[in-house]
């Protein structure tokens, strides 16, 4: 039997995709984006640099990976593979004896801005095999749609990073409307799953599981070619009107 509930679902003003998503990403998709990067999150890049150069491993990327706990379940389901988490949080990260500490094992957690980190990736083009956003912060109030990152300019970097993307999360509003900006950017549906974690990845899977959420995960595997060019003109997917 599950304990007695400790956290709160996602409560929102909105009740399904948002209204104004196709507009924002047409938006976005006609502007380029353009952003200084933050100092630390270039360090932290460098770093990670350096251990892609050194071990010479495919790559796994575990995206606001909190206290490091997903970016080591990774490390130990895909031991053939450097996995690189990162997170915004320092507080968070310290307590793990792998941050900051590129060596031989095959995890690194670093301290980055995860805007500017993806950017960052863009550039670089490094094959990245998987990629894990787990629990994003949903920004749950409809107005703060353009927060969340499939409301973000980064989005069109995000989706270019690797050929597969696993995004679980609480509030099945937030995959719902990251798969209808994927339908935008590529043509092509991929569908918003409940699932029941056999082993939590994440503090968050855990506290949420145990209180009785529903938990959901989205699955996006595309190919490079299959993402079309964010300043191309196109049909959106969506209609904006």
């Amino acid at each position: 039997m599950r304990q007695q509930a400790q956290s709160k679902p996602v409560h929102s003003n909105q009740t399904g995709i948002h209204d104004k998503l196709g507009e924002i990403l047409q938006r976005h998709r006609r502007h380029a984006f353009r952003k200084p990067v933050a100092r630390h999150t270039l360090a932290a890049f460098e770093l990670a640099a350096e251990a892609v150069a050194a071990q010479a491993r495919p790559l796994v990327l575990d995206s606001g990976c909190g206290t490091g706990d997903s970016t080591q379940h990774l490390a130990q389901r895909f031991p053939e593979h450097l996995i690189i988490g990162f997170d915004k949080s320092r507080a968070r990260l310290h307590k793990n004896p792998f941050f900051e500490a590129p060596g031989e094992s095959n995890l690194l957690l670093l301290r980055a801005d995860a805007i500017d980190f993806w950017m960052l990736l863009t550039r670089a083009n490094w094959p990245i095999e998987r990629h894990y956003l787990l629990y994003p912060n949903p920004w749950p109030k409809k107005q703060q749609l353009q927060r969340r990152f499939h409301g973000h300019p980064v989005f069109f970097d995000l989706i270019r990073l690797s050929p597969y993307l696993e995004l679980r999360s609480n509030w099945e509003i937030y995959l719902l409307e990251f798969a209808e900006a994927v339908y935008f950017a590529t043509g092509k549906r991929f569908p918003v799953q409940r699932f029941e974690p056999v082993l939590p990845m994440t503090q968050f899977e855990r506290k949420y599981h145990t209180s009785g959420h529903p938990l959901f995960r989205l699955i996006v595997e595309l190919t490079p070619a299959e993402v079309i060019s964010p300043f191309a003109p196109g049909t959106a997917a969506i209609d904006p009107e």
